[in-house]
């Protein structure tokens, strides 16, 4: 097929520099919203519950309903821009989230919300995976690429804690809603300064592989559906099982459907490199003990400690801080040390952290049984997390660096479900033991989190052992 390169004309008003720093702040504030949107809603479902009168199996659905959609459409979204332009995507994505923002905060009944809901996972299937991929494309400077993807971490690692304060302080002072309402003006923002200085990066003309589209689509969808279903539905259900085992089938249709693909949606020869590949088992394995220490913790905080959501979201400001002060540093650890030394680190860190928060009771306090684990957490999410974006994007081909970018935040989304809903249920059967003991709630939710951050520690170790088998780089791989 014959290649036409395709461009898009881009504003001369700023300087270069000013542009660039203007990119890089667009790229990076459509990141943190994608992520806060997740946390912020968190911390507000109990008013939410109220409001709209929802059901107690329902009310997963405000969470799941993103979720969902988001994690199996992110594939599709990378490639699709790819072909069609990583700019044009990216900002239908952020259009398309925007408006659904709006309409989640006017939202009068649950069906309405669930409803929006889908649309801001349709959006940010859109716009996530081009993030990664318009940093790739339009920052040419490999020191300037890796600082650009550690503050990218920073959003991504960072953001959530970040998001439950702000839930909390929203929450606190009017209502969820306007958790949603403040997407709106961050979207516009975002909307028109992408289209004013983010050039649009060449493209091919080709066509989408929809063999790969649909089998990767319904394929993910079925295994991030039988992931949350079974939080509360258990391992046994029927319906589970069958979209568990339904999804594994149609990956495994899809990954040979893409061997013989002449334009295939993600290029096998992307996990050709040991490096990426071994980047990509940890963009798995981190979330999904990352992600347990932020839904049990909360409610630790809150029905055990007994403090309010604005304060449960500044409870988690050493772990923001120390991911965010750990990103600044990157560019200069990762030359020097290389991502082997820095990922190993930073997962044996998340173990002892995990293994820490194994040892909380009834009548432990904030100092030092939640600062201290907290502190670990976040110096080791900033070193184990912010080379996996750099070893995965850096020396990825130009022309799959949507797809690329896709495949990363899919593992990513992937991890954190597989991993709350295997967490959710330990805690699940843990904790109706303890209830047939006759112990008291604060002890059941106690017992039913300890005996999941077992579980999540063995998610940590695993990460671990992925990190020592890391290739060791000389100085001009690392920075490429």
């Amino acid at each position: 097929m014959t290649e036409r390169t395709l461009t898009a004309p881009v504003s001369q008003a700023a300087p270069r520099s000013a542009r660039a720093g203007l990119v890089l702040i667009t790229i990076l504030t459509c990141q943190l919203m994608l992520v806060l949107d997740i946390t912020v809603m968190n911390v507000a479902l109990p008013h939410i519950q109220v409001d709209l009168h929802f059901t107690p199996t329902g009310l997963s659905w405000v969470m799941s309903s993103y979720t969902l959609i988001f994690g199996c459409l992110l594939l599709l979204g990378g490639r699709a821009g790819d072909l069609f332009g990583r700019r044009r995507m990216f900002v239908v994505g952020v259009a398309v989230f925007t408006i659904a923002s709006l309409f989640a905060g006017l939202a009068q009944t649950a069906s309405w919300l669930i409803i929006a809901r889908i649309a801001q996972g349709l959006g940010a299937a859109a716009a996530g995976p081009n993030t990664l991929a318009l940093i790739t494309s339009t920052i040419s400077d490999a020191k300037a690429r890796v600082r650009a993807f550690a503050l990218f971490s920073a959003m991504s690692s960072g953001g959530f804690a970040v998001g439950l304060i702000v839930g909390g302080l929203l929450t606190e002072i009017g209502s969820w809603r306007l958790g949603m309402f403040i997407n709106v003006p961050f979207g516009i923002a975002v909307t028109v300064l992408a289209r004013r200085f983010i050039a649009e990066p060449e493209r091919n003309a080709a066509r989408l592989d929809l063999p790969g589209a649909i089998t990767s689509t319904l394929g993910v969808a079925g295994l991030v559906y039988g992931f949350v279903r079974a939080a509360s539905a258990g391992w046994g259900d029927p319906v589970v099982l069958t979209t568990l085992i339904g999804g594994a089938l149609l990956v495994g249709l899809f990954l040979l459907v893409e061997r013989r693909a002449t334009e295939p949606l993600l290029r096998l020869s992307l996990l050709a490199d040991g490096n990426r590949a071994r980047a990509y088992a940890n963009m798995f394995l981190g979330p999904m003990a990352m992600t347990s220490m932020f839904f049990f913790l909360t409610q630790f905080i809150q029905d055990v400690l007994g403090l309010k959501p604005l304060v449960t979201g500044f409870a988690f400001l050493p772990m923001a801080a120390s991911i965010f002060a750990v990103s600044r540093v990157m560019p200069r650890l990762l030359p020097r040390f290389g991502p082997k030394v820095l990922v190993t680190a930073g997962t044996g860190l998340m173990v002892i952290g995990l293994v820490w928060l194994t040892q909380l009771g009834v009548t432990s306090g904030y100092f030092p049984t939640l600062f201290g684990p907290l502190l670990l957490m976040g110096i080791g999410g900033g070193l184990g997390f912010s080379p996996l974006n750099v070893i995965i994007m850096s020396t990825v081909p130009v022309r799959d660096a949507g797809a690329a970018g896709g495949a990363l935040q899919t593992m990513q989304q992937i991890g954190s479900s597989l991993g709350l809903a295997v967490l959710v249920t330990v805690f699940g059967r843990v904790s109706a033991t303890a209830i047939a003991h006759h112990e008291s709630a604060g002890q059941v939710l106690v017992s039913g989190m300890t005996s999941a951050y077992v579980v999540a520690a063995g998610c940590a170790v695993a990460s671990f052992i992925v990190a020592l088998t890391f290739r060791r780089q000389g100085n001009s791989e690392r920075t490429a």
